[in-house]
C-alpha cells in the first residue's frame, strides 16, 4: 500500500471485509451485465427488428459490447473506490484515467457500427446493387473515429496538440515523400470512390487485357479483383485509374462478327439472294438487335469472295451470344444447301485473316 501512497496519498489499507465486497461486487456486476443487461439489449434488438426498425436494431445490437463493458468498468471502479477506500477523481492521474476509459466506450460502440456496416453495405444501401462508396467512405469514418477519439483521451491529459500538429505538419513532407507510393494508391481509391466506375460484383477488364474478373472488394490501397484463371487479385487503384476500364457488366448487348469465303464461281443473283435470305434470317431471330445487321461481301480473292456478317445480340450473357450465333451459322448453313452456293477453299493467308478477325 505504500507503493501507492505517490498515487493516493489518502488510501489506507482494507480489511479482509473490503476485500470480500469489492470481489462480491464484482462478481455480481458480472452476472448483472451477463444475464440481465445482455438480455435486455439482445430482447430489444428483437422488438426493434419486428417493428421493421432494422438501421437501430443494428445500432443497439454493435453497442452491445461496449454499453456491457461500461458497466463492468464502472462497477471495477466503485469496487476499487470501497477497496481503497480513496475517491479516485480526487487525483488528477486517476481522474483522467477514469475518464480515458469513460470516453473510449462511446467511441468503440461507434466503430463497431461502422465495421459492421463495412461487411455488409446492402443492409445500410437498403437496396439490391451494392454501392462502392459505402465500403469505402465507411473504412475512412472508421479512421476519423479513432483519430477522434484518440484526440479526445489526449486532451484529457494536457497534451500539446497544437504542438503536435505542427510537427505533423514539419514532418508531412518527408513523410509524403517516403509513402508517395502509397498516397497514389489511397488517392487513387478516392477516384474510384468519386467516379464510381464500377460497382462490387461488377465484370471489369483493361484496355490492356492483363487484368479481367469480378470486383471483390474496394478499400483505400487496392482493389480485389476474382479473376478466372489467377484466383484473387489484389491490384493498386493508382493502376486502375491509369488505365481505361472496361465495366463489361454494364453491356446490354453483344456483337457477333464472322467470316465466311464462298467461291467465286457462284452466280451473283444467286448470292445476293443467299446474302438477302441471311439477313432476314437474323432479322427475324428473337434476341438480334434489329436495328445493325450487315450481310455483305467486303472483299474479293482470286477465287473466293469474302462475306461479312456482323450483328448484335441483345444479352450480355456469354453462353445466350453464342446459343444465338450457333443458330445462325446453322441457318446459314441450310441457306448455302438450298442454293447450291459453294464454299470456298480459301488460301492458308485467307483463314489466318479469318480467325484472326473473328470477333465476338
Amino acid at each position: 500500500m505504500d507503493s501507492l501512497k505517490w498515487l493516493l496519498p489518502n488510501i489506507t489499507a482494507p480489511t479482509w471485509m473490503d476485500v470480500i465486497i469489492a470481489i462480491a461486487l464484482c462478481i455480481v456486476g458480472w452476472l448483472f451485465q451477463h444475464f440481465v443487461i445482455k438480455k435486455m439489449i439482445n430482447r430489444t434488438v428483437i422488438f426493434l427488428k419486428n417493428r421493421q426498425r432494422n438501421f437501430q436494431a443494428t445500432v443497439l445490437a454493435q453497442f452491445n459490447k461496449a454499453i456491457r463493458y461500461a458497466f463492468m468498468f464502472a462497477v471495477i471502479v466503485l469496487s476499487l473506490t470501497i477497496l481503497l477506500k480513496e475517491n479516485l477523481f480526487t487525483n488528477a492521474v486517476t481522474k483522467n484515467f477514469v475518464l480515458s476509459i469513460i470516453v473510449f466506450f462511446p467511441f468503440k460502440g461507434v466503430y463497431d457500427v461502422l465495421h459492421f456496416y463495412t461487411k455488409q453495405p446492402l443492409t445500410l444501401n437498403n437496396d439490391e446493387e451494392p454501392n462502392v462508396l459505402l465500403p469505402f467512405f465507411l473504412r475512412i469514418g472508421k479512421v476519423l473515429i479513432m483519430i477522434l477519439a484518440m484526440f479526445t483521451i489526449a486532451s484529457f491529459w494536457d497534451f500539446n496538440l497544437n504542438g503536435f500538429l505542427t510537427g505533423i505538419g514539419l514532418t508531412g513532407v518527408a513523410i509524403a515523400f517516403g509513402i508517395r507510393d502509397t498516397l497514389a494508391h489511397v488517392f487513387g481509391g478516392m477516384s474510384v470512390a468519386l467516379d464510381n466506375p464500377f460497382q462490387i460484383g461488377d465484370w471489369v477488364a483493361t484496355e490492356d487485357q492483363k487484368i479481367e474478373g469480378t470486383i471483390e472488394d474496394i478499400n483505400l490501397r487496392s482493389t480485389l479483383i476474382q479473376t478466372g484463371d489467377k484466383g484473387l487479385v489484389y491490384v493498386p487503384n493508382s493502376y486502375l485509374v491509369n488505365r481505361p476500364i472496361y465495366n463489361l457488366s454494364k453491356r446490354e448487348k453483344r456483337k457477333c462478327e464472322q467470316f465466311l469465303f464462298v467461291a467465286a464461281e457462284n452466280e451473283e443473283e444467286t448470292l445476293r439472294s443467299a446474302l438477302s435470305a441471311i439477313q432476314k434470317e437474323i432479322y427475324l431471330h428473337a434476341q438480334t438487335e434489329k436495328d445493325m445487321i450487315h450481310v455483305f461481301i467486303d472483299e474479293f480473292y482470286p477465287t473466293s469472295y469474302r462475306v461479312l456478317v456482323r450483328f448484335f445480340v441483345a444479352t450480355n450473357d456469354t453462353a445466350v451470344m453464342l446459343n444465338v450465333r450457333q443458330d445462325i451459322l446453322f441457318a446459314i448453313r441450310q441457306i448455302f444447301q438450298e442454293l447450291n452456293i459453294k464454299v470456298a477453299n480459301p488460301a492458308e493467308e485467307e483463314w489466318i485473316s479469318n480467325k484472326n478477325n473473328l470477333n465476338c
